[in-house]
């Protein structure tokens, strides 16, 4: 099966090819002989016919440091007639001009498959779809009241706030029990922010590792443990945080097993789940997911196969 595939997604001479997924996904592609096309989320047109056009280029990638991609002349395509698969694959922030395209995109879904599912993704941003699984979770609230979290810190002493649509461990700051400028920290998070801002208890496991999970239509991939750089207790890879090998404990595969199904119902293929100390989860990833380049490496599987596999047998 041969696949016209259009990848929504950041500028191509911008990334990291030694570890991003979007990136590992088109070679993937490419491997399996399917036609890959690149444009950005800001050529998206909806024609007065109601067609969805995307204004393209055709893109073949090579695993070659500062010589990793060349493209061919721009066409105009109808992401419903001209294209099998769309990968919706740009980085948040989620903000308006992410959910405009969920928006655009969603119009196509009876004749192309887009994946993740535009409508579930809208509905499903990091930090608030993980909020239906409290269970699993850390204690957590979303407020814009300084006072309601000065209640929250004093039953679970120190805490962490973080945007509740932040994305690579960027703005995430940890407050000690003594709550030391916590006051004129929520007025900054407060300015810079409209929505309500995520807090949590903290957890000390973290210095540990912060684990990455990655789920493909529902199944179990493969997890790498992020661990925290020196001098700090974010473990993101962006922020100076390091992969290693590790297992899934039973606490996360229970996690694994009560989010499958429903990542699976929801059109969601490639979603990547963080949880800290094998038990708490934090996050679940389902607007650019990444980390599968990283699994593959210590685990020697194959991730971007498993996500064609799964978006073949879709179509």
């Amino acid at each position: 099966m041969t696949l016209r595939v259009a990848v929504q997604m950041d500028p191509l001479h911008s990334i990291n090819i030694a570890g991003d997924s979007s990136f590992a996904l088109m070679l993937s592609a490419q491997e399996r002989g399917h036609e890959v096309y690149h444009y950005d989320v800001g050529s998206l047109s909806l024609d007065e016919d109601d067609r969805l056009i995307a204004h393209a280029n055709p893109v073949t990638v090579q695993r070659i440091e500062g010589n990793h991609f060349q493209t061919g002349e721009r066409r105009r395509l109808d992401l419903g007639r001209d294209i099998d698969v769309v990968l919706m694959r740009q980085d948040p922030p989620f903000h308006m001009g992410y959910i405009t395209a969920t928006h655009l995109l969603e119009r196509i879904e009876s004749e192309t498959l887009v994946v993740n599912n535009p409508r579930s993704v809208r509905n499903a941003p990091e930090k608030v779809m993980v909020l239906d699984y409290r269970r699993f979770m850390p204690p957590t609230l979303v407020t814009r009241s300084v006072e309601e979290v000065r209640s929250f810190q004093k039953k679970h002493g120190a805490i962490v706030i973080k945007p509740i649509h932040g994305n690579g461990g960027k703005a995430i700051f940890r407050v000690s029990e003594e709550g030391e400028n916590l006051g004129a920290l929520f007025e900054v998070f407060n300015q810079t922010w409209p929505e309500p801002h995520m807090v949590q208890a903290f957890l000390p496991e973290v210095a540990k590792g912060d684990k990455r999970i990655v789920l493909v239509d529902g199944e179990i991939a493969g997890a790498i443990n992020r661990k925290p750089g020196v001098g700090e207790f974010r473990s993101n890879l962006a922020v100076g945080g390091y992969a290693e090998k590790t297992e899934l404990t039973q606490e996360e595969q229970e996690i694994c097993a009560a989010l499958g199904p429903e990542l699976k119902r929801l059109g969601l293929i490639f979603v990547g789940i963080d949880v800290i100390g094998g038990k708490y989860l934090t996050e679940i990833n389902v607007t650019s997911p990444t980390g599968i380049v990283a699994i593959d490496k210590f685990n020697g599987t194959d991730t971007p196969g498993m996500i064609w596999d799964a978006i073949e047998a879709r179509l």
